[in-house]
């Protein structure tokens, strides 16, 4: 059977954002939360993802995303939206769906979702270790406000609502001397308290800096395509997140991710095409 109209609890600010309601006309309806930003209004990619995939599992007999692509259709701001989910084939282990998020002004998100039912204890056969990174206290704080290279942490909704800490080794350009190497490492849980799961996974896999940042090319690098594979229910704690650029050229980026839980799991992994920073 489907998953209850309302997709979310009211236990955590987390959820509150992104729960989706079914609407009258048929679909499910969200409201956009505008402290999800990563700067200028624009909501955050990972964010807007975690919206349209609580839509699909509200249709799907599975509880759990497994496989997500998404193509960023335009930049969305927070306010109303539709979620209009076009279910595919169902089975016993797995179902497919199609989202598409509309604002005020059309379509801005397209979603392909594979939802199933995951398990947190299954054997590993064969897995890439968790880099070695120092504990989550001893990296650097992105916390909006925080001194980085004696300049603030610029206090963009994201970064209150993700709590994030920097792998020093990673993060020269934050303190004006950039490695050169496109990589990106960083610690990150809810600010809010509230345990990861594989919604906030999705989040998770858009939440680090962009990796040019780390050649010295700052600036915005809007996503254009997401795609997400959740591997398992990840542990309660910090999730470790690295992002790694593999091409930049022509004014694009690609950009593979890898999450592993606080028992140094694998949880999910992503890749991304995004436009380079002007």
């Amino acid at each position: 059977m489907p998953q209850d109209d309302q997709l979310a609890t009211a236990d955590s600010e987390f959820d509150r954002a992104t729960t989706v309601h079914r609407a009258e006309a048929g679909g499910y309806a969200a409201d956009l939360r505008p402290g999800w930003d990563v700067g200028s209004g624009i909501l955050n990619g990972g964010y807007l993802l975690a919206v349209a995939v609580r839509a699909a599992v509200a249709d799907s007999p599975h509880p759990h995303p497994v496989a997500v692509s998404a193509s960023y259709l335009r930049a969305t701001p927070p306010g109303p939206a539709t979620l209009a989910v076009t279910p595919g084939p169902a089975g016993r282990t797995l179902a497919h769906a199609g989202v598409v998020l509309s604002g005020a002004e059309g379509p801005t998100l397209s979603v392909q979702v594979t939802t199933a039912t995951l398990a947190g204890d299954e054997p590993v056969h064969s897995s890439s270790p968790a880099p070695e990174v120092p504990p989550a206290e001893e990296c650097l704080d992105a916390q909006p406000g925080a001194d980085m290279g004696g300049r603030p942490v610029p206090a963009v909704g994201l970064r209150h609502r993700v709590e994030t800490r920097l792998d020093p080794a990673t993060a020269g350009w934050a303190l004006g001397t950039p490695s050169g190497e496109p990589v990106m490492r960083a610690w990150m849980r809810l600010a809010d308290g509230r345990e990861p799961d594989p919604f906030a996974l999705l989040l998770f896999a858009d939440a680090l800096p962009p990796t040019i940042w780390s050649m010295g090319l700052m600036g915005w690098a809007p996503t254009i395509q997401l795609q997400v594979l959740v591997r398992a229910l990840p542990a309660p704690g910090w999730c470790l997140a690295e992002s790694r650029a593999t091409e930049i050229a022509g004014g694009w980026l690609d950009e593979e991710c890898r999450i592993w839980d606080s028992t140094g799991r694998l949880v999910a992994q992503s890749r991304q095409l995004a436009r380079a920073p002007r």
